[in-house]
Protein backbone atom coordinates (compact mmCIF):
# COMPACT_ATOMS: atom_id res chain seq x y z
CA UNK A 1 0.00 0.00 0.00
CA UNK A 2 2.65 2.55 0.92
CA UNK A 3 4.84 1.74 -2.52
CA UNK A 4 1.33 2.78 -4.30
CA UNK A 5 0.93 5.74 -2.52
CA UNK A 6 4.23 6.79 -4.03
CA UNK A 7 4.10 5.62 -7.39
CA UNK A 8 1.01 7.85 -7.73
CA UNK A 9 3.06 10.49 -5.35
CA UNK A 10 5.70 10.54 -8.04
CA UNK A 11 3.47 10.34 -11.28
CA UNK A 12 1.31 13.34 -9.85
CA UNK A 13 3.80 15.41 -8.25
CA UNK A 14 4.88 16.99 -11.52
CA UNK A 15 1.67 18.17 -12.71
CA UNK A 16 1.04 19.94 -9.72
CA UNK A 17 3.83 21.84 -9.82
CA UNK A 18 3.61 22.63 -12.85
CA UNK A 19 0.28 23.54 -12.28
CA UNK A 20 1.33 26.01 -9.54
CA UNK A 21 3.93 28.08 -11.25
CA UNK A 22 3.87 31.95 -10.79
CA UNK A 23 4.93 33.64 -13.31
CA UNK A 24 6.38 36.98 -13.20
CA UNK A 25 4.97 39.01 -15.89
CA UNK A 26 6.27 41.95 -17.54
CA UNK A 27 5.44 43.23 -20.75
CA UNK A 28 8.14 41.30 -22.68
CA UNK A 29 7.08 38.35 -20.67
CA UNK A 30 3.99 38.41 -21.86
CA UNK A 31 4.63 39.26 -25.26
CA UNK A 32 6.69 35.91 -25.71
CA UNK A 33 4.16 33.56 -24.01
CA UNK A 34 1.95 34.89 -26.94
CA UNK A 35 4.40 34.54 -29.95
CA UNK A 36 4.86 30.88 -28.73
CA UNK A 37 1.21 29.95 -28.14
CA UNK A 38 -0.11 32.11 -30.75
CA UNK A 39 -2.21 29.95 -33.88
CA UNK A 40 -2.09 32.94 -36.09
CA UNK A 41 1.64 33.33 -35.84
CA UNK A 42 1.97 29.91 -36.15
CA UNK A 43 -0.51 29.84 -39.26
CA UNK A 44 1.84 33.00 -41.04
CA UNK A 45 5.09 30.94 -40.49
CA UNK A 46 3.34 28.10 -42.42
CA UNK A 47 2.20 30.90 -45.28
CA UNK A 48 5.65 32.18 -45.60
CA UNK A 49 7.24 28.46 -45.62
CA UNK A 50 4.75 28.33 -48.58
CA UNK A 51 5.45 31.16 -49.98
CA UNK A 52 9.03 30.43 -50.28
CA UNK A 53 8.94 26.99 -51.74
CA UNK A 54 6.48 28.85 -54.73
CA UNK A 55 9.26 31.11 -55.50
CA UNK A 56 11.90 28.21 -54.98
CA UNK A 57 9.93 26.36 -57.75
CA UNK A 58 9.85 29.69 -59.79
CA UNK A 59 13.25 30.02 -59.91
CA UNK A 60 13.98 26.82 -60.48
CA UNK A 61 12.13 27.22 -63.87
CA UNK A 62 15.11 28.95 -65.00
CA UNK A 63 17.04 25.73 -65.26
CA UNK A 64 17.19 22.80 -67.49
CA UNK A 65 14.23 20.53 -67.31
CA UNK A 66 15.07 16.86 -68.45
CA UNK A 67 11.53 15.46 -69.12
CA UNK A 68 10.49 11.75 -71.55
CA UNK A 69 7.20 11.31 -73.16
CA UNK A 70 6.21 8.01 -74.48
CA UNK A 71 3.48 6.10 -75.85
CA UNK A 72 3.84 2.45 -74.95
CA UNK A 73 2.21 1.30 -76.98
CA UNK A 74 -0.58 2.52 -79.14
CA UNK A 75 -2.66 0.34 -80.83
CA UNK A 76 -5.33 1.45 -83.61
CA UNK A 77 -8.02 -1.21 -85.45
CA UNK A 78 -10.57 0.71 -86.24
CA UNK A 79 -12.21 2.05 -89.60
CA UNK A 80 -12.16 5.82 -90.30
CA UNK A 81 -13.06 7.72 -93.64
CA UNK A 82 -10.60 9.14 -95.86
CA UNK A 83 -10.53 10.96 -99.32
CA UNK A 84 -9.70 8.75 -102.56
CA UNK A 85 -8.21 11.03 -105.20
CA UNK A 86 -9.18 8.89 -107.74
CA UNK A 87 -12.49 7.96 -107.09
CA UNK A 88 -13.45 11.42 -106.09
CA UNK A 89 -15.00 10.72 -102.88
CA UNK A 90 -15.01 9.73 -99.32
CA UNK A 91 -14.28 5.76 -98.62
CA UNK A 92 -13.80 3.97 -95.40
CA UNK A 93 -10.64 2.43 -94.54
CA UNK A 94 -9.71 0.07 -92.09
CA UNK A 95 -6.50 0.75 -90.04
CA UNK A 96 -4.77 -1.51 -87.69
CA UNK A 97 -1.21 -0.03 -86.59
CA UNK A 98 0.90 -0.19 -83.81
CA UNK A 99 2.97 3.02 -82.34
CA UNK A 100 5.87 2.78 -79.59
CA UNK A 101 7.34 6.12 -79.26
CA UNK A 102 9.86 7.71 -76.59
CA UNK A 103 10.62 11.84 -76.83
CA UNK A 104 13.31 12.87 -74.44
CA UNK A 105 14.18 16.19 -74.42
CA UNK A 106 16.70 18.62 -72.41
CA UNK A 107 14.94 21.96 -71.89
CA UNK A 108 16.52 25.21 -71.01
CA UNK A 109 15.20 29.03 -71.19
CA UNK A 110 16.65 31.22 -72.35
CA UNK A 111 19.20 33.90 -69.90
CA UNK A 112 20.77 36.63 -71.72
CA UNK A 113 22.93 38.55 -68.70
CA UNK A 114 20.67 37.66 -65.69
CA UNK A 115 17.24 38.60 -67.79
CA UNK A 116 14.80 35.70 -69.03
CA UNK A 117 13.84 36.24 -72.71
CA UNK A 118 11.29 34.09 -72.44
CA UNK A 119 12.83 32.13 -75.49
CA UNK A 120 13.65 28.45 -75.24
CA UNK A 121 16.52 25.86 -76.78
CA UNK A 122 15.90 22.08 -76.27
CA UNK A 123 17.92 18.99 -77.02
CA UNK A 124 15.34 16.45 -78.37
CA UNK A 125 15.92 12.72 -79.39
CA UNK A 126 12.39 11.21 -81.41
CA UNK A 127 12.64 7.58 -81.65
CA UNK A 128 9.95 4.74 -82.79
CA UNK A 129 9.10 1.73 -84.17
CA UNK A 130 5.67 2.09 -86.35
CA UNK A 131 3.66 -1.31 -87.40
CA UNK A 132 1.06 -1.43 -90.32
CA UNK A 133 -0.62 -4.47 -90.06
CA UNK A 134 -2.79 -5.50 -93.13
CA UNK A 135 -4.11 -9.47 -93.68
CA UNK A 136 -1.18 -10.59 -95.04
CA UNK A 137 1.21 -8.43 -94.98
CA UNK A 138 3.28 -7.12 -91.57
CA UNK A 139 4.95 -3.69 -92.48
CA UNK A 140 7.98 -2.31 -89.88
CA UNK A 141 9.34 1.06 -89.73
CA UNK A 142 12.00 2.26 -87.31
CA UNK A 143 12.85 6.08 -86.96
CA UNK A 144 14.94 7.91 -85.24
CA UNK A 145 16.24 12.37 -84.69
CA UNK A 146 17.91 13.94 -83.21
CA UNK A 147 17.39 17.74 -83.14
CA UNK A 148 18.17 20.88 -81.19
CA UNK A 149 15.14 23.44 -81.22
CA UNK A 150 14.74 27.25 -80.41
CA UNK A 151 11.44 28.43 -79.49
CA UNK A 152 11.19 32.37 -79.28
CA UNK A 153 7.77 34.09 -78.99
CA UNK A 154 7.80 38.29 -79.90
CA UNK A 155 5.76 40.76 -78.81
CA UNK A 156 4.44 38.99 -75.80
CA UNK A 157 4.36 38.97 -72.02
CA UNK A 158 7.17 37.34 -70.78
CA UNK A 159 5.79 34.81 -68.77
CA UNK A 160 9.21 33.77 -67.04
CA UNK A 161 10.26 37.01 -65.60
CA UNK A 162 6.36 37.72 -64.67
CA UNK A 163 6.19 34.54 -62.79
CA UNK A 164 9.31 35.02 -60.94
CA UNK A 165 8.52 38.39 -59.79
CA UNK A 166 5.03 37.57 -58.32
CA UNK A 167 6.46 35.00 -56.57
CA UNK A 168 8.82 37.57 -55.13
CA UNK A 169 5.96 39.76 -54.26
CA UNK A 170 3.88 36.93 -52.64
CA UNK A 171 7.38 36.14 -50.96
CA UNK A 172 7.55 39.68 -49.38
CA UNK A 173 3.78 39.97 -48.73
CA UNK A 174 3.90 37.10 -46.60
CA UNK A 175 7.02 38.45 -44.68
CA UNK A 176 4.93 41.68 -44.14
CA UNK A 177 1.96 40.41 -43.06
CA UNK A 178 3.13 38.15 -40.61
CA UNK A 179 5.03 41.37 -39.31
CA UNK A 180 2.04 43.08 -39.03
CA UNK A 181 0.17 40.50 -37.15
CA UNK A 182 3.05 40.74 -34.54
CA UNK A 183 2.32 43.97 -34.19
CA UNK A 184 -1.08 43.50 -33.76
CA UNK A 185 -0.90 40.59 -31.33
CA UNK A 186 1.86 42.35 -29.16
CA UNK A 187 -0.66 45.67 -29.46
CA UNK A 188 -3.20 43.66 -27.68
CA UNK A 189 -1.48 42.00 -25.40
CA UNK A 190 0.15 45.28 -24.63
CA UNK A 191 -3.45 46.41 -23.76
CA UNK A 192 -4.53 43.46 -21.70
CA UNK A 193 -1.26 44.09 -20.20
CA UNK A 194 -1.35 47.41 -18.74
CA UNK A 195 -4.60 46.22 -17.74
CA UNK A 196 -3.68 44.14 -15.54
CA UNK A 197 -0.61 47.05 -14.29
CA UNK A 198 -3.61 49.58 -13.65
CA UNK A 199 -5.81 46.98 -11.75
CA UNK A 200 -2.70 46.17 -9.72
CA UNK A 201 -1.35 49.65 -9.30
CA UNK A 202 -5.33 50.60 -8.24
CA UNK A 203 -5.07 47.51 -5.58
CA UNK A 204 -1.66 49.55 -4.01
CA UNK A 205 -3.67 52.50 -4.27
CA UNK A 206 -6.41 51.68 -2.24
CA UNK A 207 -4.98 49.99 0.28
CA UNK A 208 -2.78 53.17 1.23
CA UNK A 209 -5.71 55.21 1.31
CA UNK A 210 -7.09 52.46 3.51
CA UNK A 211 -4.09 52.54 6.23
CA UNK A 212 -3.90 56.66 5.57
CA UNK A 213 -7.57 56.96 6.58
CA UNK A 214 -7.42 54.53 9.89
CA UNK A 215 -4.44 56.29 10.65
CA UNK A 216 -6.79 59.19 10.65
CA UNK A 217 -9.86 58.06 12.33
CA UNK A 218 -6.97 57.35 14.95
CA UNK A 219 -5.58 60.16 15.24
CA UNK A 220 -9.17 62.28 15.39
CA UNK A 221 -9.50 59.61 18.29
CA UNK A 222 -13.46 59.09 16.93
CA UNK A 223 -13.57 55.95 19.07
CA UNK A 224 -14.44 58.13 22.26
CA UNK A 225 -16.07 56.80 25.73
CA UNK A 226 -19.43 58.74 25.36
CA UNK A 227 -19.93 56.53 21.76
CA UNK A 228 -20.74 59.76 19.90
CA UNK A 229 -18.70 60.62 16.45
CA UNK A 230 -18.13 63.81 15.26
CA UNK A 231 -19.33 64.79 11.33
CA UNK A 232 -15.82 64.81 10.23
CA UNK A 233 -15.09 60.91 12.17
CA UNK A 234 -18.52 60.18 10.10
CA UNK A 235 -16.86 61.32 7.40
CA UNK A 236 -13.65 59.83 7.77
CA UNK A 237 -15.19 56.11 8.39
CA UNK A 238 -17.72 56.52 5.33
CA UNK A 239 -14.95 57.37 3.10
CA UNK A 240 -13.11 54.28 4.48
CA UNK A 241 -15.72 52.04 3.94
CA UNK A 242 -15.98 53.45 0.16
CA UNK A 243 -12.45 52.51 -0.27
CA UNK A 244 -12.64 49.43 0.88
CA UNK A 245 -15.61 48.83 -1.51
CA UNK A 246 -13.85 50.17 -4.08
CA UNK A 247 -10.17 47.79 -3.40
CA UNK A 248 -12.62 44.51 -2.95
CA UNK A 249 -14.22 45.77 -6.78
CA UNK A 250 -10.76 45.97 -8.08
CA UNK A 251 -9.69 42.78 -7.02
CA UNK A 252 -12.51 40.65 -8.42
CA UNK A 253 -12.09 43.09 -11.55
CA UNK A 254 -7.88 41.63 -11.68
CA UNK A 255 -9.26 38.37 -10.84
CA UNK A 256 -11.32 38.06 -13.93
CA UNK A 257 -8.84 39.78 -15.99
CA UNK A 258 -6.00 37.24 -15.13
CA UNK A 259 -7.56 34.60 -15.87
CA UNK A 260 -9.05 36.24 -19.21
CA UNK A 261 -5.09 36.71 -20.04
CA UNK A 262 -3.99 33.20 -18.77
CA UNK A 263 -6.43 31.60 -21.33
CA UNK A 264 -5.48 34.02 -23.98
CA UNK A 265 -1.77 32.64 -23.30
CA UNK A 266 -3.14 29.28 -22.35
CA UNK A 267 -1.18 28.77 -19.53
CA UNK A 268 -2.30 26.35 -16.95
CA UNK A 269 -6.02 27.48 -14.98
CA UNK A 270 -3.46 27.32 -11.86
CA UNK A 271 -0.72 29.52 -12.36
CA UNK A 272 -0.41 32.44 -10.81
CA UNK A 273 0.22 35.94 -12.68
CA UNK A 274 2.38 37.89 -10.13
CA UNK A 275 3.17 41.94 -11.65
CA UNK A 276 5.71 44.49 -10.25
CA UNK A 277 4.22 47.70 -10.01
CA UNK A 278 6.85 50.05 -10.47
CA UNK A 279 6.85 53.25 -12.11
CA UNK A 280 9.40 54.69 -14.03
CA UNK A 281 8.70 57.90 -16.02
CA UNK A 282 11.44 59.90 -18.45
CA UNK A 283 10.57 62.71 -20.89
CA UNK A 284 11.44 62.02 -24.22
CA UNK A 285 12.32 64.19 -27.23
CA UNK A 286 10.16 63.57 -30.83
CA UNK A 287 10.84 65.25 -33.67
CA UNK A 288 7.45 65.19 -35.29
CA UNK A 289 8.60 65.19 -39.08
CA UNK A 290 11.78 62.52 -38.25
CA UNK A 291 8.25 60.54 -36.57
CA UNK A 292 6.15 60.82 -39.84
CA UNK A 293 8.72 59.75 -42.16
CA UNK A 294 9.67 56.30 -39.87
CA UNK A 295 6.11 56.25 -39.84
CA UNK A 296 5.75 55.73 -43.61
CA UNK A 297 9.17 53.37 -43.89
CA UNK A 298 8.65 51.30 -40.91
CA UNK A 299 4.55 50.47 -40.90
CA UNK A 300 4.24 47.27 -42.90
CA UNK A 301 0.92 48.81 -44.25
CA UNK A 302 2.58 51.00 -46.98
CA UNK A 303 4.62 48.71 -48.42
CA UNK A 304 1.67 46.11 -48.91
CA UNK A 305 -0.02 49.03 -51.01
CA UNK A 306 2.89 49.14 -53.35
CA UNK A 307 3.30 45.24 -53.44
CA UNK A 308 -0.40 45.41 -54.35
CA UNK A 309 -0.06 47.89 -56.77
CA UNK A 310 3.02 46.09 -58.62
CA UNK A 311 1.32 42.97 -59.29
CA UNK A 312 -1.29 45.22 -60.80
CA UNK A 313 1.04 46.98 -63.01
CA UNK A 314 1.91 42.85 -64.05
CA UNK A 315 -1.20 42.27 -64.71
CA UNK A 316 -1.53 45.44 -66.87
CA UNK A 317 1.40 43.37 -68.80
CA UNK A 318 -0.23 40.57 -69.38
CA UNK A 319 -3.45 42.35 -70.64
CA UNK A 320 -1.70 44.09 -72.83
CA UNK A 321 -0.70 41.36 -74.19
CA UNK A 322 -4.59 39.77 -74.83
CA UNK A 323 -5.59 39.65 -78.16
CA UNK A 324 -2.65 41.43 -79.76
CA UNK A 325 -0.10 41.09 -81.95
CA UNK A 326 2.46 38.35 -81.74
CA UNK A 327 5.01 36.40 -83.54
CA UNK A 328 6.09 32.69 -82.68
CA UNK A 329 9.30 31.19 -84.17
CA UNK A 330 10.40 27.90 -83.97
CA UNK A 331 13.52 26.48 -85.88
CA UNK A 332 14.79 22.68 -85.74
CA UNK A 333 17.82 21.52 -86.42
CA UNK A 334 18.88 17.57 -86.73
CA UNK A 335 19.88 14.34 -87.60
CA UNK A 336 17.23 11.82 -88.95
CA UNK A 337 16.84 8.22 -90.53
CA UNK A 338 14.33 5.57 -90.94
CA UNK A 339 14.30 1.87 -92.04
CA UNK A 340 12.51 -1.50 -91.72
CA UNK A 341 15.41 -2.76 -89.56
CA UNK A 342 16.49 -1.35 -86.57
CA UNK A 343 20.21 -2.51 -86.45
CA UNK A 344 20.44 -0.69 -90.25
CA UNK A 345 19.26 2.60 -88.25
CA UNK A 346 22.01 2.44 -86.27
CA UNK A 347 24.93 1.75 -88.68
CA UNK A 348 23.21 3.82 -91.47
CA UNK A 349 24.54 7.36 -91.91
CA UNK A 350 22.01 10.04 -90.74
CA UNK A 351 20.37 12.60 -93.26
CA UNK A 352 20.69 16.21 -92.18
CA UNK A 353 17.02 17.53 -91.07
CA UNK A 354 15.83 21.30 -90.14
CA UNK A 355 12.46 23.15 -90.03
CA UNK A 356 11.75 27.17 -89.73
CA UNK A 357 8.46 27.90 -88.84
CA UNK A 358 7.26 31.80 -88.35
CA UNK A 359 3.81 32.12 -87.37
CA UNK A 360 1.84 35.61 -86.42
CA UNK A 361 -1.38 36.78 -84.52
CA UNK A 362 -2.68 40.19 -86.08
CA UNK A 363 -5.97 40.92 -84.40
CA UNK A 364 -8.33 43.64 -86.89
CA UNK A 365 -11.32 44.69 -84.75
CA UNK A 366 -12.50 43.86 -81.32
CA UNK A 367 -14.79 46.45 -81.00
CA UNK A 368 -12.45 48.10 -78.30
CA UNK A 369 -12.55 45.40 -75.64
CA UNK A 370 -8.61 44.89 -75.37
CA UNK A 371 -8.84 49.10 -74.87
CA UNK A 372 -11.07 48.62 -72.68
CA UNK A 373 -9.39 46.01 -70.68
CA UNK A 374 -6.46 48.14 -70.81
CA UNK A 375 -8.17 51.21 -69.22
CA UNK A 376 -10.20 49.07 -66.42
CA UNK A 377 -6.20 47.76 -65.01
CA UNK A 378 -4.87 50.88 -65.52
CA UNK A 379 -7.65 52.50 -62.89
CA UNK A 380 -7.07 49.80 -60.64
CA UNK A 381 -3.58 51.38 -60.74
CA UNK A 382 -4.63 54.84 -59.99
CA UNK A 383 -6.89 53.53 -57.43
CA UNK A 384 -3.98 52.22 -55.29
CA UNK A 385 -2.13 55.71 -55.38
CA UNK A 386 -4.82 57.62 -54.55
CA UNK A 387 -5.50 54.74 -51.50
CA UNK A 388 -1.84 54.79 -50.54
CA UNK A 389 -2.17 58.54 -50.23
CA UNK A 390 -5.19 58.57 -47.88
CA UNK A 391 -3.51 55.85 -46.03
CA UNK A 392 0.18 58.46 -45.58
CA UNK A 393 -2.15 61.14 -44.40
CA UNK A 394 -4.06 59.04 -41.73
CA UNK A 395 -0.53 58.07 -40.55
CA UNK A 396 0.54 61.41 -40.48
CA UNK A 397 -2.48 62.56 -38.70
CA UNK A 398 -1.91 59.98 -36.37
CA UNK A 399 1.53 60.51 -35.45
CA UNK A 400 1.34 64.35 -35.38
CA UNK A 401 -1.87 63.95 -32.56
CA UNK A 402 0.22 61.27 -30.47
CA UNK A 403 3.01 63.44 -30.71
CA UNK A 404 1.08 66.59 -29.42
CA UNK A 405 -0.66 64.19 -26.73
CA UNK A 406 2.71 62.94 -25.57
CA UNK A 407 4.08 66.34 -24.79
CA UNK A 408 1.14 67.14 -23.10
CA UNK A 409 1.20 64.22 -21.21
CA UNK A 410 5.03 64.98 -20.23
CA UNK A 411 6.48 65.36 -16.81
CA UNK A 412 7.25 68.90 -15.66
CA UNK A 413 10.74 69.86 -15.01
CA UNK A 414 12.55 68.36 -11.98
CA UNK A 415 13.38 71.39 -9.88
CA UNK A 416 9.42 72.15 -10.45
CA UNK A 417 8.58 68.44 -9.68
CA UNK A 418 10.69 68.73 -6.31
CA UNK A 419 9.17 72.23 -5.85
CA UNK A 420 5.31 70.76 -5.96
CA UNK A 421 6.68 67.58 -3.96
CA UNK A 422 8.18 70.32 -0.90
CA UNK A 423 4.87 71.75 -0.65
CA UNK A 424 2.60 68.83 -0.86
CA UNK A 425 5.30 67.73 1.98
CA UNK A 426 4.09 71.14 4.03
CA UNK A 427 0.87 71.12 3.27
CA UNK A 428 0.48 67.50 5.01
CA UNK A 429 2.68 68.86 7.75
CA UNK A 430 0.30 71.70 8.38
CA UNK A 431 -3.18 69.52 8.54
Amino acid sequence: MIRLILTVSLILLPSLLMADEVIDLTLDRAVQIAMGSSYRIKQLKLGIERSRLWLQAERAGLRSKVYMNMKAPEFEALSDYEWDSNLQKDIIVRRNTQLWQANLAIRQPIIFFGYPTNGYLSLNNKVYRYDQITSDVRDINYYNRLFVKYEQPFFQPNELKNDIEKAQLSLERKELQFLDDQVDLIDDIADDFYDLYRLSFQNMIFNQQIINLEKCYDIADCRSASGEESLDCIKVRVELNNVKEKLAQNKSNLRMEKTRLKQRLRLESGDSLVIKTAVEISNIAINPEEAVQNGFKLRPRLRLIDISKNEQEINLINVKGWNSFRLNLEMTFGLERQNPRYEELIRQDYENSYSVALSAYMPIWDWGQRRARIQAQKISIQKYDLYKEEIQNSIRSEIENSVQNMKEYQIPEPQICTATVKWQKRSLNAH
